[in-house]
């Protein structure tokens, strides 16, 4: 998108700098389980400020002192944790990248969570590309005035916590057969806390340990990469798994609710000209043209049980109306010139949020490349597609 960066970048590109770059993106000798595209996304500043001003209106929004009134109802009863935290140690929001009649670029947002994403992997990824390919020093993929050094600083403080690193742990649902495990390899490789299967901790009382080497392991803080669709789903393997629901020791980054606070749920709440319009599914009330619409599950992840195309029978089927939103249809621009045609893409903004603060820092991104869906389930075998960061004019 920056058409002199894209068209170097275009022209010095070959497949064996790409392989050696992929080759490099592994921790302790496993690959991610997602493909990762052949270049960087490269952001004009004008759309850069565009991205952050929409980031920092839905922050205004998340802080605001009756957000939480508001979204009083948005964690389902069957999924609700005690201990909740006054906010989300960390915000990830999706913003389709658009393009209006004059040619100019502007995000439109897709959805948001009170949940972390790949933290560490972004950051490696971001260092790799440096490494393989010549990407300006004019551009930097850190918002915040942040580097290297200062990233990991506050991500790691958030983590943390005050909490010895052998008291904090990862937790996630199978984490070695998930597509992020690649984050979890590196969140240890970098910041030195063990990655802990649900079905691995165990309680007594109220205090939470997992067995490691035959010793009891204390757990004190939880990083949070849960998603209650897969403990569902995983009932089974995780019936003498500890209920997270119960009322135990342990502090939460970021904390469960808050993946349902800010969610599809908030969609319909929010007002801002990067926001499409948006409702809760309400079946005598219906937009005039469902054409213009997606339908959208509110409790489920990477674009699972989605419509695209909404019919009135698709409404019709619909038992749990409340738990359904409609979404104004968002039209991704082609607008980034690879050598094998142009490719849609969406932009990830990520927020940390340290204690003491009065609110989150943006701290990094994530970008993903598409010929048409977007997300990890597709474009798995398409050339210039796939997971990656993206790289701001300072």
């Amino acid at each position: 998108m920056i058409p002199h960066i894209r068209q170097q970048y275009n022209q010095a590109f070959t497949e064996e700098k790409y392989q050696a770059f992929t080759a490099d993106l592994s921790a302790y000798g496993i690959e991610p389980k997602f493909r990762t595209s052949e270049t960087p996304v490269f952001i004009p500043k004008y759309l850069s400020d565009k991205l952050v001003e929409a980031s920092e209106q839905l922050v205004d929004i998340f802080i605001n002192p009756d957000f939480k009134a508001k979204t009083a109802s948005a964690t389902p009863t069957k999924f609700r944790v005690p201990n909740e935290t006054d906010y989300p140690d960390f915000i990830s929001i999706d913003f389709a990248i658009c393009q209006n009649e004059k040619g100019e670029l502007y995000p439109q947002l897709i959805e948001m969570q009170g949940f972390p994403t790949l933290v560490y992997y972004l950051d490696v990824t971001a260092h790799r590309f440096r490494k393989h390919f010549d990407i300006s020093d004019k551009l930097t993929h850190y918002f915040s005035g942040l580097n290297q050094e200062s990233y990991h600083d506050l991500v790691g403080k958030v983590i943390l916590g005050n909490q010895p690193k052998e008291n904090v742990v990862l937790v996630e649902v199978d984490p070695d057969n998930q597509k992020t495990q690649i984050d979890f390899l590196f969140t240890k490789k970098i910041l030195g806390i063990e990655t802990v299967c649900l079905s691995k901790l165990k309680k007594s009382g109220r205090e939470v340990y997992y067995e490691k080497e035959g010793k009891k392991i204390p757990v004190h803080r939880i990083y949070n990469r849960l998603i209650f669709d897969d403990i569902e789903k995983r009932s089974d393997f995780l019936k003498d798994a500890v209920d997270i629901r119960e009322d135990l020791n342990v502090e939460w980054v970021s904390h469960p609710n808050w993946f349902f606070r800010i969610s599809k749920y908030t969609l319909p709440l929010l007002d801002t000209p990067y926001v499409p319009a948006s409702q809760f599914l309400d079946k005598n009330n219906l937009p005039d043209d469902l054409s213009k619409y997606v339908l959208k599950p509110l409790h489920s992840f990477a674009g699972q049980g989605v419509i695209l195309d909404v019919k009135p029978s698709d409404i019709e089927a619909v038992n749990d109306p409340l738990n359904y939103v409609l979404q104004k249809k968002i039209e991704y621009a082609s607008v980034v010139d690879t050598p094998v045609g142009k490719r849609k893409c969406e932009i990830r903004m990520l927020y940390a949020w340290e204690a003491g603060k009065d609110r989150p820092t943006l701290v990094i991104n994530l970008a993903r490349m598409s010929e048409g869906m977007i997300g990890v389930n597709y474009n798995k075998a398409t050339r210039w597609s796939g997971g990656t960061v993206a790289f701001f004019e300072k």
